[in-house]
């Protein structure tokens, strides 16, 4: 095994002064090691011991914090002959001493399943009195890049611009992805312009040729990853169609809101007028005269114009001659609160008395009850 410069002076020197120095150590392994999620890594640190290293023998590894405001973590001890791997929440049951007994110089440990946050510095420190020891060794945890996610940005018609992306979430950086195309060809537009940091092809007025199935690739310096991306490139459409069919369905929809508006209008106007016709005070028509009423206001009032204009000649023709005048009424007719009014009498004169007054007899021909001449 090969010795540290420093290892190497101080032996040469213990050999120069015929004694030992105490506690050395004889690690040769890297101080930074990358290793990627989900592995294992050996932290090694080797030691030797002298007669005068009488004192207790104390292991420790702990992690050192970045910020030197917070103090460092104990990852795992060893001291009094027994180890304590339970310090560090974080790595319960994943660090664990490589050596079962620690004290015959082998203070290495393992850290098993690794994840991104197991990053950082870590520090061993062997105490013997009176010797006291340490070294530091940088871990990186990279984490492998995720499945990417692979797409198209833009209208995938012919004389278009359409970018190709291609991104994974998670991995450690830098990352880097690569295109290529698997079918019809297996040639890249000409006109693609690639980039492999961000994961994008630029496809300049494509073409109908630019169409087929293309894989993107995320690597980085512990894993890779990859999609499936399928582009289709249509022909443009037809603009004219399009233009002529929005004018038509406009101007339906014009002539339809146009009905319903008529139909609304006129719905309203006619419950307006309903609304008038209801309301409109008319005066009341009076009812037509009945022939019955005519009758008699004509009998009543030519009986009276014929009272007022006899003279005492004619009175007694009057009372001798029958009514046949009288038109006969129901008994619906007549009011019932005033009965009938009895035909107007004229006063008897004797026969004598007439022919003093100069009336002229008159043969009047004779009647029944009813009114019929006999």
């Amino acid at each position: 095994m090969e010795l540290p410069n420093a290892c190497f002076c101080c032996l040469f020197l213990s050999i120069l002064g015929g004694s030992t120095i105490g506690l050395e150590i004889i690690s040769s392994g890297p101080t930074s090691i990358e290793k990627a999620s989900g592995e294992s890594v050996k932290l090694e640190f080797m030691f030797s011991l002298s007669p005068e290293d009488s004192g207790p023998l104390d292991i420790e590894w702990s992690l050192l914090s970045s910020d030197n405001q917070k103090e460092d973590k104990v990852v795992i001890l060893y001291s009094g002959d027994r180890a304590y791997e339970d310090y560090y929440a974080p790595l319960k049951g994943r660090v664990h001493f490589n050596s079962p007994d620690p004290k015959n110089g082998d203070a290495s440990i393992n850290l098993s399943g690794l994840k991104s946050s197991d990053s950082g510095t870590y520090q061993c420190k062997v105490k013997k009195a009176p010797g006291i020891r340490s070294r530091k060794m940088l871990l990186i945890v990279m984490v492998k890049p995720s499945k990417p996610r692979c797409y198209a940005e833009g209208l995938t018609q012919e004389g278009k611009d359409i970018v190709l992306r291609c991104t994974s979430n998670e991995g450690t950086k830098p990352i880097q992805y690569s295109w290529e195309k698997t079918s019809n060809g297996k040639v890249l537009p000409a006109s693609g312009v690639i980039d492999p940091v961000g994961g994008t092809i630029n496809v300049r007025n494509a073409s109908a040729s630019a169409s087929g199935t293309y894989r993107c690739t995320a690597t980085n310096r512990v894993g890779t990853e990859d999609c499936i991306l399928y582009l289709n490139v249509t022909p443009p459409p037809n603009t004219a169609g399009i233009v002529a069919g929005a004018i038509i369905a406009v101007l339906l929809i014009l002539i339809i809101i146009a009905v319903i508006l008529f139909c609304c209008c006129r719905a309203r106007h006619r419950k307006k007028y309903e609304k008038e016709i209801c309301n409109e005070i008319r005066e009341d028509v009076p009812p037509p005269k009945s022939r019955v009423s005519t009758a008699r206001s004509f009998t009543v009032g030519s009986q009276r114009s014929s009272l007022g204009s006899m003279s005492p000649s004619n009175l007694h023709e009057y009372a001798l001659k029958p009514q046949y005048d009288k038109i006969p009424s129901s008994e619906e007719d007549r009011p019932p609160s005033r009965p009938p009014l009895p035909p107007p009498t004229a006063p008897k004169i004797a026969g004598p008395s007439l022919n003093r007054m100069g009336a002229i007899p008159v043969m009047i021909p004779a009647q029944n009850r009813d009114g019929s001449i006999v």
